[in-house]
């Protein structure tokens, strides 16, 4: 295949091999299978600005620490400068969350190297060596979807344990590999203390539940986002933290309709994307 420019510099700086194919475009990135040091890897390449379709991103910049204070004004700006560093910034917070997650022990894919725009990333496969399926396209059975949502709930905690919110997290960031599921595309991550985290995260949790509801409905009942934030709130959450998923709401009720429409408009916006439309 033809080799796409931004992946030019890394085969002149001998970090890349061979361009394998495109492994798949998202809604911020393109990612190739590309052979380095003699073996197969993910190169991801970042979509700019005008081309990346990922919406709301004020919501994930809000109380991003960025390092300088002439950095931090010139991000303010629509100067081509300020461009240039919102989206660097975009992507090193993938790069950065990658790197602490995985000396967390979250399963996420090991970085191997970031240059000129491009992250390369460890091939996730499955068992016969494929690229990996996200969990989307794979089918479930009751007792599957009750495991797998237990170990993504388990990976959030960890997540969280660590400082990080994913911010984005369903069934289609996820990738159910040989030795288990895999969180993938942090570039919309916050810091856990930031004014909005426990709002991203709660939607992160119910987005699970939504998912794995449809194929064990009781999941749909599971409170798991303020039960697992209390614990986070008083200092108490740990990586094996016992949950009941139960939380007593008061006489406040949580807007669960609200949270769902939102998530099947994401849903929907996904699968558009991927050339699928509602029947």
């Amino acid at each position: 295949m033809k080799i796409p420019k931004r992946l030019l510099p890394l085969i002149e700086a001998h970090m890349v091999e061979d361009v394998i194919g495109q492994l798949q475009s998202g809604k911020e990135a393109e990612v190739y299978v590309v052979r380095a040091e003699g073996q197969l890897c993910c190169a991801k390449v970042y979509k700019d600005e005008n081309n990346r379709s990922f919406k709301q991103k004020t919501q994930y910049t809000e109380g991003r620490k960025v390092r300088g204070s002439r950095r931090a004004r010139a991000m303010e700006s629509s100067s081509r400068y300020g461009r240039q560093e919102r989206e660097a910034e975009w992507q090193n917070t993938e790069v950065d969350a990658l790197y602490l997650l995985a000396a967390a022990g979250v399963s996420v894919p090991k970085p191997l190297g970031y240059y000129e725009g491009v992250l390369l990333l460890q091939m996730i496969t499955d068992e016969e060596g494929n690229p990996a399926p996200r969990l989307n396209d794979v089918d479930l059975t009751p007792e599957k979807a009750r495991e797998y949502h237990h170990v993504l709930i388990r990976e959030a905690v960890k997540m969280l344990c660590a400082g990080i919110v994913h911010g984005d997290l369903s069934e289609f960031n996820v990738l159910v590999s040989k030795d288990g599921l895999v969180i993938i595309d942090l570039p919309q991550a916050i810091q856990a203390t930031a004014n909005n985290a426990f709002g991203l995260f709660e939607r992160d949790l119910v987005q699970l539940a939504a998912y794995f509801g449809r194929f064990a409905p009781e999941l749909m009942e599971s409170r798991h986002a303020k039960e697992i934030w209390k614990y986070f709130e008083n200092g108490k959450l740990k990586p094996d933290t016992k949950l009941t998923g139960v939380f007593e709401e008061g006489n406040r009720k949580a807007n669960v309709k609200a949270v769902l429409e939102e998530i099947e408009d994401a849903r929907e916006e996904e699968m558009a994307k991927r050339g699928f439309r509602k029947p």
